[in-house]
């Protein structure tokens, strides 16, 4: 929302794991995404796949989600169509613009989720 100020809870999610440690990692948890369809029930919930509906894919071959803290917007109520799927992850290298999600480089990532713990909250600003 341009021009508004907005405080959310956060919530860290470290997909590290998938580079250095695969194979120690339930299949379940890999095998999740998060529901960006506003027309289903699931939207903006993380959910096992195979799921029919359009979903974020956070197991990929770029290193996007290596590290990623789930911003809590729309979860309390989820709101159909109000955004889904709102991350703090690494940056592409030349920086591309992301889907809606808020992307800054790897290591300074790293070292704010040492930062982060229950009750942390962000503020986004338009």
């Amino acid at each position: 929302m341009l021009g508004r100020k907005s405080d959310h809870n956060v919530r860290i999610f470290r997909p590290d794991w998938r580079r250095a440690a695969v194979r120690k990692i339930d299949s379940a948890v890999r095998q999740s995404d998060v529901v960006d369809d506003p027309a289903d029930l699931n939207y903006n919930r993380l959910v096992k796949l195979p799921y029919a509906a359009s979903h974020e894919t956070m197991w990929m071959a770029e290193p996007l989600y290596d590290l990623v803290v789930v911003i809590g917007y729309n979860t309390d109520p989820v709101v159909p169509g109000r955004g889904s799927a709102i991350f703090l992850h690494v940056a592409r290298e030349d920086f591309a613009l992301t889907a809606g999600c808020i992307a800054i480089p790897r290591e300074p990532l790293a070292r704010l989720l040492g930062l982060l713990g229950p009750g942390s909250t962000i503020t986004i600003r338009a």
